[in-house]
């Protein structure tokens, strides 16, 4: 059976590559046992490619991943992540890992796809599969997966579960609303980078201007015939599992009788309670919102949100627990709270994470983003002995830079965000919100074995000495792109000038000191505290961050940022006007 129905007469060329037929991509034979059936609404299909719907595919980039609306309802926000647009993008996907792979003619590559519990998941799910299998490389469907289980995939060697793949897409748009849903890509080198995705775009958007309704109609019984599904999440927790009770000497059962709450939030971490925890010997009750549900009912699936936080931390004193794990939705970010209530989540998830890992590899370079607090550094570099290289905000720059420092010689062991993103050395550089909550589960388990503490305290007293700021405040002033001001010039610009202008002005200030090594924006440290101004990644937005030791304290430093920005008319300041009238 040859799957080229999808992509007849679409020519895939990649820049500065050998051009590529469909008739070379789909040479080889589909012959697989244990098939899955895959359903795609083939009016609604029909429906979406003969209205000829125009798409912008670059909209569709969010960094490092694709996002967009899947699900129609949601007033002003019109569904643009349809499926023949996603069967477009899963194939342009393929298309790109041939390319990169270039396997032998006997070889066939195989891309995993698992999803998390959003309601346009499962329909997302087949319309990838199909995009896939036109290309001529076969599918493994995971069904409801973790983000970092998709990225395992591509390293376990497991052949009985069909690993390693040659590549993983998980269908994800992390902590964003009901109807949004999106795309993360993976091979064995990581995560791909922003260029990667942006030429996957370009080339799906070809690919999509070739459809026909029957061309896509034809193409579902190839596909079909493609796919196998694999419990690929048994292996992944078994994994985790199997780190605890290393770290612990190889005992069973090394947190018997410890009582710890999960809170997944509905998303897809539901499975570390019952699949990690009681395996290990923990006790599990009160533990919420594992049960996977699309619509979130309970609380966004966010560690940075502060009903989620709320949530879980009831929950962990209700039910007099040791310690209580939330996840985001699909489970790359987490945050705890130990026995008392005490959130280890933004900087104090950082601290505790830094400490351990400063136990393990003394001296090493922690890697964060730019909105960590001078409190956080004094205490990695003047407690714990390490050093603090604060970089830009977004998961994969703080990654790349600590693989960065790794190349030129300077070890470092741990790229973490405030948002909860974090990833180490040791677990290849994925950021892995279970994998971290493992970390501390091993040093729960290692303090009881060695009979140096038992319970939450462990925890605590590896921060002991963080100082926290009294007041801590993130501020967001918008960019009105149809103001006169911009010129007709891009909202970036605009922003950059801004800054500019702020440097210039608060460096005549003998009171305020601008920061060194600032990687991302105009940091000044001053009264007692500092502020962050910075250009957001993707929107017209400067959002500012100010931490003091007192409101005194960080309304001086809003009117110092306020008397800078003033004259930019096209700049809204009503929420720093706000804080700094209080």
């Amino acid at each position: 059976m040859r799957s080229a129905h999808l992509l007849q007469g679409c020519r895939l060329a990649w820049p500065d590559k050998s051009a590529m037929r469909l008739h070379t991509l789909t040479k080889h034979r589909i012959d697989l046992g244990n098939r899955a059936s895959i359903h795609c609404n083939a009016v609604q299909c029909t429906s979406a490619v003969s209205s000829f719907e125009k798409i912008d595919f670059l909209k569709l980039q969010n960094g490092s991943d694709i996002r967009g609306v899947a699900v129609a309802g949601v007033k002003g926000e019109p569904v643009n992540l349809t499926e023949p647009v996603t069967k477009a993008i899963a194939a342009s996907f393929a298309a790109w890992l041939l390319e990169k792979k270039k396997p032998a003619e006997s070889k066939r590559l195989r891309i995993s796809v698992g999803h998390d519990s959003r309601i346009s998941a499962q329909k997302l799910q087949d319309a990838v599969s199909h995009g896939i299998a036109s290309i001529g490389v076969d599918v493994i469907q995971y069904g409801l997966a973790s983000t970092p289980a998709m990225f395992n995939s591509t390293l376990t060697e497991y052949e009985n579960f069909l690993c390693p793949v040659d590549g993983s897409i998980m269908i994800t748009a992390s902590h964003l609303p009901y109807n949004r849903n999106g795309f993360k890509f993976f091979t064995g080198a990581g995560g791909l980078g922003k260029a990667d995705i942006k030429d996957i775009l370009e080339h799906a958007a070809n690919i999509y201007e070739k459809f026909t309704d029957t061309s896509l109609k034809e193409s579902e019984e190839a596909a079909n015939a493609a796919v196998r599904k694999v419990d690929y999440m048994t292996v992944y927790t078994a994994d985790l599992v199997a780190a605890v009770r290393r770290d612990a000497g190889n005992v069973e059962k090394p947190l018997e009788g410890f009582h710890i709450i999960v809170d997944a939030g509905n998303g897809a971490g539901g499975f570390f309670a019952g699949k990690v925890l009681e395996p290990l010997g923990v006790v599990t009750t009160g533990s919420q919102f594992l049960e996977p549900d699309g619509m979130f009912p309970n609380h966004i699936p966010n560690p940075e949100d502060k009903a989620a936080m709320k949530a879980i931390t009831q929950a962990v004193l209700e039910n007099k627990a040791d310690l209580g794990i939330i996840f985001d939705t699909d489970v790359d970010r987490s945050a705890a709270v130990d026995s008392s209530g005490r959130e280890f989540n933004r900087n104090r998830l950082i601290a505790l994470m830094s400490a351990l890992v400063l136990e393990e590899h003394p001296g090493t370079t922690i890697v964060t983003d730019s909105v960590t607090s001078d409190g956080l550094t004094s205490f990695i570099e003047k407690k714990l002995g390490g050093k603090h290289h604060r970089f830009k905000r977004g998961y994969k720059n703080v990654i790349d830079e600590a693989i960065r420092l790794n190349s030129i010689g300077e070890e470092s062991h741990l790229a973490i965000e405030t948002s909860g993103h974090g990833a180490l050395k040791e677990n290849h550089w994925l950021d892995d919100g279970a994998y971290l909550m493992v970390k501390l589960l091993n040093k729960l388990a290692s303090a009881r074995a060695s009979g140096s503490g038992s319970g939450g305290k462990v925890l605590i007293d590896l921060i002991d000495g963080l100082e926290e700021a009294a007041v801590a405040v993130e501020l967001r002033l918008k960019i009105d792109q149809n103001h006169a001001d911009l010129k007709g010039g891009s909202f970036r610009d605009y922003g950059e000038a801004v800054l500019k202008h702020l440097e210039n002005t608060t460096s005549s200030d003998p009171k305020l000191k601008k920061a060194s090594n600032t990687y991302e924006g105009v940091r000044v440290s001053g009264h007692g505290g500092w502020f962050l101004l910075r250009l957001s990644l993707h929107d017209p937005v400067l959002p500012l961050n100010i931490e003091a030791p007192s409101n005194e304290d960080a309304v001086k430093l809003g009117l110092a940022v306020l008397a800078a920005v003033k004259k930019f008319a096209a700049l809204d300041t009503s929420a720093l006007d706000k804080f700094v009238q209080q």
